[in-house]
């Protein structure tokens, strides 16, 4: 395997070195070299430790402290990176279909191949044969984080598949369009850096041609790194404060509610994986506009500079829903987000990392959530809303996908490996 590049002294600490000796798993998976032509011969030659062609294809980040770009994060450890990780200002959505004749066997092939690409590439190491290793060299903190769906799991063990592993229950006013449903595959990339995310997509479009095929694409993107603090709460395109409750990685209910630890059955492979709903929501910005401040603020239940509730306070202050005006009026509307999204249940709740999208035709979120179960988490929330919220106005759900979130890997055991056990 390829040797690891020298980490910049400002990066965190505990990225995974890439230990395995020989020149890597995919040429043992695909049967060496034949066909790749000058890129193989290159990334071989950095493989063996040719020094020329070794410096000239993967110049190593520098030893001082690392410039923009040149921060990397771990990929190994008990979870996949990319779940609670520090949210990056671009990501991208890519589900892949199976094809016919991607078996069991060539599953195991494919997850081997993604995760020594995934090893080299969220470290600044190009992948082999990769025809531009200078675009690998920065990886901004580039994360990849891998999910399955129905239709792989079944294709390796039917009995492992859990119920919530599948479409979500129909919704009134959901409008799918058929071309953000779904998939057997998800590889999700996020990084500071839009390169990182394109080169990465590329290197993994190649991994899988020869067992899937791409069928929907999605990006996303939040405010600049560094433009405000890595704490504030991310703003969608409406100008709302989005996401202000949810749970943080240290509280101590968290774990109960993202991650499948203790879990049994159908779902005991996934120890250390989670469950992920991804859903696209147009907004119809045109006509959100016509409709003055206080309407809008009423529609959402919090005010629109600070996200702070109707009620008082700042954006953290608990809701007072049970507030009235002098006219005996609840001050948080009954049709309000805010109130709808609410529950009692300390259960029901889940872990958002929404992004917003504009391809120029179209605007609005990739409402992204991870949880223990859809099914008891996500659904009844998105049932209230679907009955009675006021931002159903200007929204419409057009896509909507689940993915089993598999369980983080080490320079050992490959992504996976839970699964194919």
């Amino acid at each position: 395997m390829r040797p690891t590049k020298p980490v910049p002294k400002a990066v965190t600490a505990g990225a995974g070195e890439r230990s395995s000796p020989g020149i890597g798993r995919r040429a043992l998976l695909t049967g060496g070299f034949a066909g790749a032509g000058i890129g193989a011969a290159l990334g071989v030659g950095a493989t063996l430790g040719i020094p020329q062609l070794r410096d000239a294809t993967s110049p190593a980040l520098a030893d001082a402290a690392a410039p923009f770009g040149g921060d990397v994060l771990p990929c190994h450890g008990k979870h996949q990176a990319g779940v609670t990780t520090t949210p990056t200002a671009h990501s991208r959505y890519v589900s892949y279909a199976l094809k016919p004749e991607t078996d069991r066997e060539a599953i195991s092939r494919m997850f081997r191949i993604l995760t020594d690409d995934i090893e080299g590439l969220t470290s600044g190491d190009a992948p082999l044969a990769d025809p531009e290793p200078e675009l690998a060299a920065r990886p901004a903190r580039l994360t990849v984080t891998i999910g399955v769906g129905p239709g792989l799991v079944e294709r390796v063990a039917k009995e492992k598949r859990p119920e919530w592993l599948a479409p979500l229950p129909a919704f009134t006013l959901d409008q799918l369009d058929g071309a953000h449903d779904g998939g057997d595959l998800l590889v999700l990339l996020q990084s500071d850096d839009q390169l990182a995310v394109a080169h990465a997509a590329r290197m993994f479009e190649r991994d899988l041609r020869g067992f899937a095929r791409r069928i929907w694409s999605q990006q996303g993107f939040r405010q600049a790194r560094g433009a405000e603090s890595d704490d504030t709460t991310m703003r969608n395109l409406m100008g709302q404060v989005d996401g202000t409750v949810n749970p943080k990685p240290d509280e101590e209910d968290f774990e109960s509610l993202v991650w499948l630890e203790g879990a049994t059955g159908a779902e005991a492979w996934l120890a250390g994986g989670s469950a992920l709903v991804l859903r696209r929501i147009r907004m119809e910005l045109d006509t959100w506009d016509q409709i003055d401040r206080p309407g809008r603020e009423q529609s959402i239940g919090r005010t629109l500079d600070t996200g702070a509730p109707l009620t008082g306070g700042d954006e953290h202050t608990p809701m007072d829903f049970d507030a009235k005006d002098k006219l005996g009026l609840p001050v948080i509307p009954s049709f309000s987000h805010a109130r709808r999204a609410h529950s009692t249940d300390p259960s029901e709740r889940i872990f958002r990392r929404s992004t917003n999208y504009d391809d120029g035709d179209e605007s609005g979120l990739l409402f992204a959530c991870y949880q223990r179960n859809p099914l008891k988490q996500f659904v009844p929330i998105q049932q209230r809303l679907d009955e009675l919220d006021m931002l159903n106005e200007w929204v419409t759900h057009t896509g909507s996908a689940v993915f089993a979130i598999l369980p983080g890997f080490t320079p050992d055991t490959p992504l996976g490996a839970s699964l194919l056990a």
